[in-house]
């Protein structure tokens, strides 16, 4: 490994002055007058509004600044007093907007009426409501249902994805693909395999209540900097934080809290992890099963020796299945092997596994870095185990915790979001509404790109987000996205999507969810689930960026109206006039988890949706926690593996959050104005004799006989796993063929992609 120092890798901590600065710079930048600015005051309140960016948890007992950084930059983007209006599309056909840079499309302000794109101008042309419903629906009226896919984002309310998922099963199909297909459906495929629930065990109590944490893959000062409050404490506690990561994340390492004077003042940095190990980019089946091996390897010498076992046996007897195969694979596994695909050293993970060992509550933590992978439900499988083997699953301060994206993006799922009818009530919803629900799988993400590309999709609506540039393989999809028959974006601002569209494009601009909403003039809530499975309201509280603008719940109203035959069991109207409704009928359908919605919405911390594991309860076919074996140690068994070839990780930057670019810069990793880079160490740079700041072309590296290529990156120094670099999210989205994804799952392997790199001509 390049341990060396770099003068890329700034050695600053996260939070302090520099994440004032970055605040106080965005809110210039998006000219939010002071007394807006004082929102962020009411951010993740009981009594205000949930971020709409990260879904990390909201406490009963919140600071008195209860933001970060990037949830500030979140809300100040949502809140800006830029606009585009008419006007605007009246100066710029779509094709000089395609040469516009993806900051500066979002850039350019909230848009504030719907749009028809008009294809003798290239121009987006203003159109009313009434006509975009009416034209959208003429057209989804003409289509066999199973053709029309219907995307979702993430950020959408429980009461919008509700109505969203009825609108399309009414409609006839099950295509319900959203943004947990490209990240954590690997948590969602294997966590009910092993434990019986599709989401994670943990809650914010625990983290007061454990004596160890585990990372990995999950970079927490820019995807959920508000844990850090709970990893600081922490670690004021004693509490040992051991990471695995190929990357040193400055959130990981260390931390000044902006809402301490004394550390502001002092510029006293807690140390976060206590350990780093840097493992290979997909290493981390191997440095789990190293961890495994060192707790079974200490268990056996203390049944030698008579001592305490290393093993909760009365857990595992009681509540676990399978441990003698898994057991039995470990033990067949060399240390050799797992140095070479971990990039580890025995003696580092032996050193992780004593301080794992002599805990009693363990949470083992991950993101992204685990499940975007071919064998990224493998990962996941393989974190349980290791949580498995000492009973850290059920139990105070202890369990899984996948940290989730966007913020409603598990909340969705809870409420219908879901292109598997077996996970959908579909006989709920037939006794409550009358209809016939489908029953066949719908497409996830993956599939409909696939699909697109095929031309056997012929609409796609997309409920926010930036598709066009967040799937996999995008340079070769453009082309399939501009033969769409006709694309609907409901969204807030201007970006990619909306540019390479379908041949009849419509643009339905929306509220905000900082946003009021009033409806016949009385302020309406949201509510949404965070990563943690509790549930919380949320009440608009700035001035809508325009009087033309419509909520989610409105449009999806509208549509639905205008595509499917009048059902006297849905009244769309009675439920946008008063989103109470939405959530009697959320609780009607879903009575376990959303019993009594209205009165529990407000509560503090937020209602907890049952969570079996939580108690012990394992709702498997074994009625178990079951340990599974690995298939393999190599983490990309269907790329070549040649010389000289590099496996590429995307990262995400301080300056965005998803497709969402705030900036250029990463003043976490010493970039500035440029997000065409590539990180790579001095060894690998050495061995193709490259110097610091030339650009570059990467190159996918598969026998699939398409060229798939990025040019223009510039290569920096850095700290990094030789054989490993690393690139952002979602430049290098074009390196990522359709089809490699992770087993089972279909989650894009955007972790690790077999590459090699060539200097410019």
């Amino acid at each position: 490994m390049d341990k060396e120092g770099s003068s890329h890798e700034p050695g600053i901590p996260s939070g302090g002055w520099g994440s004032l600065k970055e605040v106080g710079s965005i809110l210039l930048e998006e000219r939010v007058p002071p007394q807006r600015a004082a929102l962020l005051l009411k951010q993740n309140k009981p009594d205000g509004f949930a971020c709409v960016s990260c879904s990390w948890a909201k406490p009963a007992h919140p600071h008195p600044a209860e933001f970060c950084e990037s949830g500030a930059k979140a809300t100040a983007w949502e809140i800006t007093s830029k606009h585009v209006h008419a006007e605007f599309f009246a100066r710029h056909t779509v094709r000089e907007l395609e040469r516009w840079h993806d900051h500066d499309l979002e850039d350019a302000g909230r848009l504030t009426v719907p749009l028809r794109y008009e294809a003798a101008s290239d121009k987006y042309v203003e159109i009313s409501w009434e006509k975009a419903f009416s034209e959208i629906g003429a057209e989804l009226r003409k289509l066999d249902p199973k053709s029309v896919v219907f995307y979702s984002s993430g950020r959408a309310s429980l009461e919008t994805s509700y109505m969203y998922q009825l609108l399309a099963r009414m409609y006839g199909n099950n295509n319900l693909p959203d943004s947990s297909n490209m990240c954590h459906e690997s948590t969602s495929v294997a966590l009910p395999k092993s434990i019986g629930v599709p989401i994670g065990t943990v809650v914010l109590d625990d983290f007061a209540r454990t004596d160890c944490i585990f990372f990995f893959g999950q970079n927490v000062g820019v995807n959920s900097p508000r844990m850090l409050h709970q990893l600081q404490d922490a670690r004021k506690r004693g509490v040992p934080i051991i990471t695995f990561n190929p990357l040193r994340e400055r959130g990981l390492v260390s931390f000044i809290n902006p809402q301490s004077p004394t550390e502001m003042l002092t510029h006293h940095e807690t140390a976060i992890s206590t350990q780093y190990h840097q493992l290979k980019a997909g290493g981390d089946t191997a440095a789990l099963m190293g961890l495994c091996k060192a707790v079974l390897e200490a268990d056996d010498a203390a049944a030698k020796q008579g001592k305490a076992p290393a093993l909760d046996k009365a857990f595992i007897a009681e509540h676990t299945h399978g441990l003698d195969e898994f057991a039995d694979k470990v033990r067949a596994t060399t240390w050799q092997e797992i140095e070479q695909e971990s990039g580890l050293d025995r003696a580092d993970i032996r050193d992780a596994a004593r301080v794992y060992m002599a805990s009693n509550a363990v949470i083992g933590v991950y993101g992204m870095g685990l499940t975007q992978h071919r064998n990224g439900v493998q990962n996941v499988q393989m974190l349980v185990n290791l949580l498995l083997l000492r009973g850290n699953i059920g139990k105070p301060g202890a369990g899984i915790c996948p940290v989730r994206g966007h913020s409603n993006v598990q909340g969705q799922r809870t409420v219908g979001i879901t292109e598997k009818p077996e996970l959908a009530p579909l006989d709920k919803l037939k006794e409550l509404y009358g209809f016939e629900p489908p029953r066949d799988k719908g497409m996830n993400t993956v599939e409909a790109c696939k699909a697109i590309q095929d031309g056997k999709v012929k609409a796609l609506v997309s409920l926010g987000g930036n598709l066009v540039r967040a799937v996999p393989d995008h340079g070769r999809m453009d082309a399939a996205w501009r033969a769409l028959p006709l694309t609907v974006q409901v969204s807030t601002k201007l970006n990619r999507s909306h540019l390479v569209h379908g041949q009849a494009a419509y643009i339905l601009p929306c509220l905000g969810r900082i946003e009021i909403d009033r409806q016949n003039g009385v302020e309406q809530a949201v509510s949404m689930e965070d990563s943690t499975g509790c549930m919380h309201g949320s009440r608009g509280m700035a001035e809508p960026a325009a009087t033309t603008l419509l909520s989610e719940p409105a449009i999806v109203a509208g549509l639905a109206k205008a595509v499917l035959d009048p059902n006297p069991r849905v009244d769309w109207d009675a439920w946008v006039a008063d989103y109470s409704k939405i959530r009697d009928a959320i609780a009607a359908t879903y009575p376990e988890i959303f019993h009594d919605f209205n009165e529990r919405m407000w509560t503090p911390g937020g209602f907890r949706k049952p969570v079996a594991a939580a108690k012990r309860k394992w709702n498997t076919p074994t009625g178990k926690a079951n340990f599974t074996v690995p298939d393999s140690l190599t983490v990309d068994p269907d790329l070549p593996d040649r010389p000289g070839t590099l496996r590429l990780f995307t990262v995400r930057s301080d300056g965005q959050f998803n497709t969402t670019i705030y900036s250029l810069d990463d003043r976490f990793r010493g970039v500035e104005g440029d997000r065409m880079v590539v990180f790579m160490s001095k060894a690998d740079m050495e061995a193709r004799g490259l110097e610091d700041g030339v650009r570059v072309s990467v190159h996918t590296v598969t026998d699939d006989g398409v060229e798939r290529r990025v040019d223009g990156l510039k290569v920096m120094a850095y700290p990094i796993p030789p054989g490993c670099i690393a690139g952002y999210y979602p430049e290098c989205n074009p390196l990522i063929p359709l089809w490699h994804h992770a087993k089972e799952s279909y989650v894009p392997a955007a972790k690790s992609i077999a590459v090699r790199i060539e200097a410019a001509r």
